[in-house]
C-alpha cells in the first residue's frame, strides 16, 4: 500500500468515500467509439461534471467539513477559491449547518460566484492574486474563527479528491494510465495515491495549461517551483502546486504535460460536441493533451477525469476572442 504525507494512504480515501457517500454522487463513467477510433484507443471519461455543484470538488469540501469537530465547526468554515472548491465548502457547509465564507477573486466566473451565493455563503470579493486571496482569507478567518478548508493542502480534501479514481478503478480495474488536471495539486495527489495502490503499474499523467505550467516546471526541476501565471481559460488550473502536493506527486506521478489554449477550446468543443455533455475548460484539458499527441495512448485503455461542467455559457471560448 502507498503511504505518504501525514497519514494519506488508500484506507484514508476509503474512510473518506463512505463519510461522503450520502452526499455525492457516484458518477458515471462514459465512452465514445469516436474519440477512441480517432486516438486508436480506449478512452474512459469519469464525469465529474456530473456531480454535486457540478465539479469533484464536492468530494473533498464535504469529506474535510464532515471531518470537523462539533467544537470546531462550530464557527463554521472558510476558502479562498475562484468557483468550484467554494462552492463545495459552501454547499458541505450548509449541509452541516454551520456558516461558510468563501473569498472569491473579482474576475471570478459569474456562473461560479452564482453557484456560491445559492448555498447561502458569504462571498468576500479580493484582488484576482493568489496572495491576496491568502491574506483576505486570513483576515475572514481572523474575525470569525472560522476554520481554514483549503482547496489543496488538506489530508482530508485529497483524500476526498483521490474517491474519483478510486471508483473509477473499481468499474474499470485493468486501466493502463489514469489522467486529470493539475493545478494545486489536490486531485492528482488524490487520484496518485488511490491509483498506485490499487493497481502499481498504471501510469499516472497530469496536464496542465501552457500558461499555467508549474506543475511541469517544478517535475522536470525536481523542486516545487512557484511561477507568476499568465491568463489561461482554465480559470481553475491557476494556482501554483501546492507543497505537500507535490511531494505526493514526486513520489507517484509518471508524467505532466502542458497544451495550448488553443487545443483547451478544440478539446472542450469536441467533448461537446461527440459526448453531447458540457464540460469547462479545465476538464478539457486531459484529452486535450491526446489531441495534441502529447502522450502515447494507442492500443491503451485511459481512464480520465472530467473534473467539471461549469461554465458561463454566455462566455464560451470559441466564441471569445483568443487575443488576451
Amino acid at each position: 500500500m502507498v503511504e505518504l504525507v501525514g497519514s494519506l494512504n488508500l484506507d484514508t480515501i476509503r474512510a473518506a468515500h463512505e463519510r461522503i457517500r450520502p452526499h455525492v454522487h457516484r458518477t458515471p463513467v462514459l465512452t465514445n467509439s469516436w474519440l477512441n477510433d480517432a486516438c486508436r484507443a480506449s478512452l474512459f471519461f469519469k464525469c465529474e461534471n456530473f456531480q454535486k455543484v457540478g465539479a469533484f470538488k464536492a468530494r473533498g469540501a464535504t469529506n474535510a467539513v464532515f471531518a470537523l469537530d462539533d467544537e470546531t465547526a462550530r464557527c463554521g468554515v472558510a476558502t479562498h477559491s475562484s468557483g468550484n472548491h467554494g462552492a463545495a465548502v459552501a454547499r458541505a457547509a450548509k449541509l452541516r449547518a454551520i456558516p461558510a465564507h468563501i473569498v472569491m477573486p473579482s474576475n471570478s466566473a459569474k456562473v461560479k460566484i452564482r453557484a456560491v451565493e445559492s448555498y447561502g455563503a458569504q462571498v468576500v470579493f479580493c484582488e484576482p492574486t493568489e496572495e491576496s486571496r491568502e491574506i483576505k482569507c486570513a483576515e475572514v478567518i481572523n474575525q470569525t474563527g472560522a476554520a481554514l478548508i483549503h482547496s489543496f493542502e488538506n489530508e482530508h480534501v485529497v483524500a476526498g479528491q483521490g474517491t474519483a479514481a478510486m471508483e473509477l478503478l473499481e468499474d474499470l480495474p485493468d486501466l493502463d494510465v489514469i489522467m486529470c488536471p493539475v493545478g494545486g495539486g489536490g486531485l492528482l495527489s488524490g487520484t496518485a495515491i488511490a491509483a498506485k495502490s490499487m493497481r502499481p503499474q498504471i501510469k499516472v499523467i497530469a496536464v496542465e495549461p501552457e500558461n499555467a505550467d508549474d506543475a511541469a516546471q517544478s517535475f522536470r526541476a525536481g523542486r516545487r517551483l512557484v511561477t507568476e501565471k499568465k491568463f489561461t481559460i482554465a480559470d481553475g488550473l491557476r494556482t501554483n502546486i501546492g507543497e505537500p502536493n507535490f511531494a505526493i506527486i514526486q513520489q507517484c506521478v509518471d508524467d505532466i504535460v502542458t497544451v495550448s489554449e488553443e487545443a483547451i477550446a478544440s478539446a472542450m468543443r469536441t467533448i461537446w460536441e461527440t459526448m453531447k455533455i458540457v464540460i469547462e475548460p479545465s476538464a478539457a484539458v486531459p484529452y486535450a493533451s491526446i489531441m495534441q499527441n502529447k502522450i502515447a495512448v494507442s492500443g491503451k485503455r485511459v481512464g480520465i477525469i472530467l473534473t467539471g461542467g461549469n461554465i458561463d455559457l454566455d462566455a464560451l471560448p470559441w466564441n471569445c476572442s483568443r487575443d488576451r
